[in-house]
């Protein structure tokens, strides 16, 4: 047996007949099995009134920080709009292409969420590139004409906010810039005319946290201070 068909047959094993990685159908299969009486009449409910989140959550796509196991929701408790880096441009009014612009207009405009929270994460590695670039090590893998490499340039602002010491480790960097990210997309937030009006009135909350993936703490920004606290001794 050639490498490239050994290959092949390892990567066949590890899939099922649907062609889905068999992890995936094991876990679809305990969830079907495993639905009570009550999450079967949920998501009843959801399909035929549809989704009525109070909250949209922007966080990273890392797949270490996932909302919905860090606040323990359920189906059609959180809207969540996920990216690299939990970045909220500035609202361009040309720009069609956004997504992420498209979801945060969807959750304000159709949905009437009440409240936005953008969530970063330690070792974030979108910010951990930017990092890098700034120090004059950047990753030979992001270079200006990829995809990542272009969207991180988004944080290129954050620099001008972050109060830069010589002593500053690079996880302390890393932190102080993660935090700023945050701080940025929500000031970004407010530049969206949709949301302006309803922050204005009072109508929806803004919100920012950063969570440690290495032991599960969450930190929440103080909306005055801009500090990064513990919500909870």
């Amino acid at each position: 047996m050639t490498d490239n068909n050994a290959s092949d047959a390892s990567q066949q094993a590890e899939t099922g007949t649907a062609g889905l990685p068999k992890k995936l159908l094991g876990g679809y299969a305990q969830f079907r099995s495993g639905m009570s009486s009550q999450q079967k009449q949920r998501f009843e409910e959801l399909a035929e009134h549809g989704q009525k989140p109070e909250t949209t959550v922007i966080s990273c796509c890392d797949s270490r920080a996932a909302p919905e196991a860090i606040f323990d929701t359920g189906p059609g408790e959180l809207f969540v709009v996920r990216n690299v880096a939990n970045v909220v441009s500035p609202y361009d009014s040309n720009d069609h292409n956004n997504s992420t612009a498209a979801a945060i207009e969807f959750a304000v405009q159709a949905l009437g969420v009440k409240h936005i929270l953008v969530m970063g994460h330690a070792r974030c590695g979108g910010v951990d590139a930017y990092r890098r670039k700034l120090i004059g090590d950047p990753i030979d893998a992001l270079s200006a004409g990829n995809f990542i490499g272009k969207w991180i340039t988004l944080l290129e602002p954050v620099a001008g906010i972050v109060d830069r010491s010589d002593d500053d480790t690079a996880e302390k960097l890393q932190f102080k810039l993660e935090t700023a990210s945050v701080r940025q997309s929500i000031e970004h937030l407010k530049s969206y005319p949709f949301i302006a009006e309803r922050y204005e009135r009072g109508q929806i909350g803004l919100h920012g946290a950063w969570f440690d993936i290495s032991n599960g703490e969450l930190l929440t920004m103080n909306g005055e201070t801009g500090e990064f606290e513990m919500p909870l001794n």
